[in-house]
């Protein structure tokens, strides 16, 4: 009888002749085994399913949902960020936080804000006019997250630029058919001044006076440090347009900032706040008010919530040398 080792030396000798064979085999061109073969033919497609549209998270009391509206990629960011300094001193930047020096990705972010007495809605994206490239997905994310538009009870607007107020109007019939609307006044008086006519405001005045101005008899227009309801607080942000308003989100201790498009790049416009933004009505304003707010925002450590920032576009940011930092969320909300 053979022993154990005998065994071995057997069994070895047969996996090490049919390893040879099956090694001759390929290198000869041979057939490849069946097993193969069936994988390769059972593999499966790419799936062109998208990443859920919402974020959703609890402050205090409150629920806050952040919805995406969609992403547009272009080129840049020079020069409609940093048109203040040479391209290559932005490509650096771009370089040192491992972005591309010449292609960026803009997104746009609404919040919902359920208060449990109010369904609270912050800007409403490009609307159906932004569908054909991609945009004007809030509706169909809000969906998503288990809301409807004729729920929402109040929209309010940061500030009155195209992809805020997109969403208004849907043709002749308003977006959000059971809401009131929140503006701030000096926004909505500058954007509706005939003085516009002429000037390059020309545009973003007619595009208020289709959208917002029909749902005027609806609206409350606000003056900085106004609340919206309880727990829900305006504050002047202007530069990026004559009457932009941030605002503070308060419950049960808990606090968050809605930054609007104070900060409208979280590497270029946060790292470096003085840099000219094409998009600012007041471009040195503009800049003063990104220092005075994400000031406040790092020294007491308040998450925020930006319209611009990457999804799910909740964040803090923490101070260095020529600026701020941005830190996105993870599970600070989870726990």
């Amino acid at each position: 009888m053979a022993d154990h080792g005998e065994t071995f030396m057997s069994t070895f000798e047969i996996s090490r002749r049919n390893l040879f064979l099956a090694s001759s085999a390929v290198a000869g061109g041979l057939a490849i085994p069946q097993i193969v073969t069936e994988t390769a033919d059972a593999a499966v497609p790419p799936s062109d399913a998208k990443n859920s549209g919402f974020k959703r998270f609890k402050l205090g009391d409150f629920e806050i949902t952040a919805l995406l509206d969609g992403l547009r990629p272009g080129d840049g960011p020079h020069p409609t960020f940093g048109s203040n300094q040479k391209p290559e001193t932005v490509a650096e930047l771009m370089r040192a936080n491992f972005l591309p020096e010449t292609k960026t990705v803009n997104g746009f972010a609404p919040v919902l804000v359920n208060t449990g007495a109010e369904l609270v809605l912050f800007d409403t994206g490009f609307g159906a006019g932004g569908r054909e490239n991609g945009l004007g997905q809030l509706e169909a994310n809000m969906k998503a997250a288990g809301y409807t538009p004729d729920q929402v009870t109040i929209v309010v607007l940061t500030h009155m630029h195209g992809d805020h107020i997109g969403g208004l109007m849907n043709g002749d019939t308003p977006g959000f058919a059971n809401a009131r609307y929140v503006a701030g006044a000096v926004e909505y008086d500058f954007w509706t001044d005939p003085a516009r006519a002429g000037t390059p405001a020309e545009n973003g005045a007619r595009s208020v006076n289709a959208k917002v101005k029909p749902l005027a008899e609806k609206a409350t227009f606000i003056k900085a440090g106004d609340s919206v309801v309880s727990g829900i607080t305006s504050e002047s942000a202007y530069g990026h347009t004559p009457g932009h308003l941030i605002f503070h989100i308060e419950s049960d201790g808990k606090h968050l900032v809605l930054t609007g498009d104070t900060a409208n790049h979280y590497v270029a416009s946060l790292q470096r706040p003085d840099w000219e933004v094409a998009f600012d009505t007041d471009k040195q304003m503009g800049a003063a008010t990104r220092r005075k707010v994400f000031d406040m925002i790092a020294t007491d450590k308040l998450p925020f919530i930006g319209y611009h920032m990457p999804f799910p576009a909740v964040g803090f940011v923490e101070k260095q040398e020529m600026g701020y930092r941005f830190v996105p969320v993870t599970y600070q909300f989870d726990v």
